[in-house]
Order: structure tokens, then sequence, then C-alpha cells
């Protein structure tokens, strides 16, 4: 009886075991018409900051915000600014009067001139003076101009959508032109960047539809498109862990990929995998 139940016992963990074995090969077993990859939703910065120098005077957002294309983020101190445009226009509203003043001259001038009145050299003089004005006016309107964009550049707007990384200062703190005060996660286009080794590059083109997987159960397919194939072999970057591609050199590649409810975050590691079939039929 006892040696009934080991036999059945032993036949049992024998089937368990070559069960296991078959679902372990047919789970590896690799389809001919795809090319599975791996890589990470890019990570792509902006860092935000002023076209003038000036003092920080207002910080909207904190740091994980986020922000829409066109939204004011920060602001400098615009005094400085202020005061150089009033000068700036000043100056121009006085040419222009010395301008007009010095049109009439001008034509006062070309009629005495008919009549003798007054000499050759003196409508000369009033035609340079008037000619010097006018260079003078073109120079003070350039004058406004500029001091009309400082006043724009005082304030930082989100060149894109995206969500605040750092943020590097505080209100208050003096900064220089270009000086980041931000750092902006830009949220679209998604790219996805992976490697394949160099047996496969010639299976991979532009327009390659691609299937995206993330690590999360029964999480979303996303869908994408290879948009760059990199013309320069490089060594294997340490995110790509498998193991025939480790120590190889790999060609870059970038995938523009959908995603509508904002699942691909980036840095996220990712499976693509590339229909080779398409590619056949070609």
């Amino acid at each position: 009886m006892k040696r009934n139940i080991f036999i059945i016992v032993l036949m049992a963990a024998l089937l368990v075991i070559i069960a296991t074995l078959i679902h372990i090969i047919l789970k590896d077993e690799k389809n001919p018409n795809e090319l599975t990859l791996y890589g990470n939703v890019d990570v792509r910065q902006v860092d935000i900051g002023f076209r003038v120098a000036g003092q920080v005077t207002e910080l909207i957002f904190e740091e994980g915000d986020k922000v829409e294309q066109g939204t004011l983020m920060t602001r400098l101190d615009i005094t400085p600014y202020d005061s150089q445009l009033r000068e700036a226009i000043a100056n121009y509203e006085a040419v222009k009067v010395n301008l007009d003043n010095a049109q009439v001259l001008l034509a006062r001038r070309e009629e005495l001139i008919r009549v003798g009145g007054v000499s050759q050299e003196d409508l000369d003089n009033a035609r340079a003076n008037r000619d010097q004005l006018i260079a003078n006016l073109v120079q003070v309107q350039a004058a406004v101009q500029i001091a009309q964009d400082n006043m724009k550049y005082t304030e930082a707007y989100a060149p894109t959508d995206g969500i605040i990384l750092t943020r590097i200062r505080e209100p208050g703190t003096v900064v220089n032109p270009a000086d980041p005060v931000y750092t902006l996660s830009v949220s679209s286009p998604v790219w996805i960047r992976a490697f394949v080794d160099e047996p496969n590059l010639g299976e991979v083109y532009y327009g390659m539809t691609a299937e995206i997987y993330t690590d999360i159960e029964h999480g979303n397919v996303y869908t994408g498109t290879v948009g760059f194939i990199s013309p320069v072999a490089e060594f294997t970057p340490k995110t790509v862990e498998t193991t025939q591609l480790r120590t190889d050199l790999v060609y870059r590649l970038r995938i523009y990929a959908d995603n509508p409810d904002r699942g691909l975050v980036q840095g996220m590691p990712v499976t693509v995998k590339l229909k080779l079939k398409k590619r056949r039929e070609h």
C-alpha cells in the first residue's frame, strides 16, 4: 500500500516538473515575427531662466506641480526695467519734437533760398540737422523696443507641458541671464530610448510599429513608431540587463509613443516589441 502511494506521489511530482518545464519553454520561445528590446522612457528636461538679470520676486510653483505650455512660472523685480522704459520713451518724444521742428525750419529755408533770403549753407545745415534727427529717431525707437522687450523678459513662461522637477531659486535671489530657476520635465511627446544589436539592425526601419509594455501587472499596452535610428554604434548602457546585450555594441533607437492616459512616466523601464512581419512583407 505504501509502495503504491509512493509511486503515485512520485508520478505526480514528475508531472508537475514536466508541466513547469513545458511552461518555461513555451514562455521563452521567441516569436519569429517579433523583436523584443528593453529600454526606458526618455528623461528630457528644460531649465527655466530669464533673459535678463534681476532679483526674483515670485516663484509660483513648487516641485511636483504640473504646468501647461504658456503658464507664467516666475517674475523678476521690474523696477529698473520700468525706469529704463520710461527713460527710452521720454528720449523718443524729445527727438520727435526736435525732428518736427527741424522739418518746419527746413521747409522755410527751402522757400527763402528761392528769393535769396538765406544762403545755400544755411539750407544745407538745416537739411543735415533734419537727417541727423531722423537717424536719432530710429535709434531711440530701437531703445524703446529693447526696453519693452526687457520688461517682457522679467517674466518666464513654461515652454511646454511638464512637471516641476526642481525649484532651484527662492524669492530675493539675484540671478544673471540664463541662470536656471526651475527644472521642468517635459511631458510630451514621450520618447522611448531602446537599443538594438547589430544582427537585428537590418530588421528595424523608420516608421516601424512598436508595442510598449511596462512592468505593471495587467497594465495597458502602448503603441509607438520608430522615429530615430542612430548611425553610430555604442557600448550597451548599464540599464540594459539582458545577458545577450550587456557586452555587445548596440545602436540606439528612439520610439515615439502614444501616451493617452499619461501612464508612461519618465525614467520608467519598458519592454518594446517591434513587429518584424510587416517588414518582411515589403
